[in-house]
């Protein structure tokens, strides 16, 4: 399976998801006007990996700010590895934000709220 790689621009995070490493990596700030048409290619190369049978993966999330729309895809994201996860795929989520970020902690912490099935992992540097 081919890598997703999508530039970061003023209002879209940097994407980088290898196939080979089972590492992805969402960098930056995502208020698209757009949501869905962004994020779409993301969910389905996601599907599509796991179609092909991946293992374990490692999804970073080190997104400095994000808006409501962004939040609503990244928990339809959580909610799909949710479903992976069940099948005996080893998945983590870290959550990357500043120490000094209370409002990307407390987004961290809400998001590993309501996933009870992943590794959800919250890193405050």
């Amino acid at each position: 399976m081919d890598n997703l790689k999508i530039e970061r621009t003023k209002s879209t995070p940097y994407i980088f998801f290898d196939a080979a490493s089972g590492r992805l990596r969402v960098e930056g700030e995502s208020y698209p006007e757009n949501v869905v048409k962004f994020y779409t290619p993301v969910l389905d190369w996601l599907h599509g990996y796991f179609a092909e049978g991946a293992d374990n993966i490692t999804l970073e999330f080190k997104v400095a700010y994000f808006n409501s729309s962004t939040s609503k895809v990244f928990m339809t994201i959580f909610d799909l590895l949710e479903e992976y996860v069940t099948t005996g795929r080893m998945i983590e989520v870290v959550w990357i934000c500043d120490r000094d970020n209370d409002v990307s902690i407390e987004c961290g912490e809400e998001f590993k709220e309501e996933v009870e099935q992943l590794s959800f992992r919250i890193e405050a540097c």
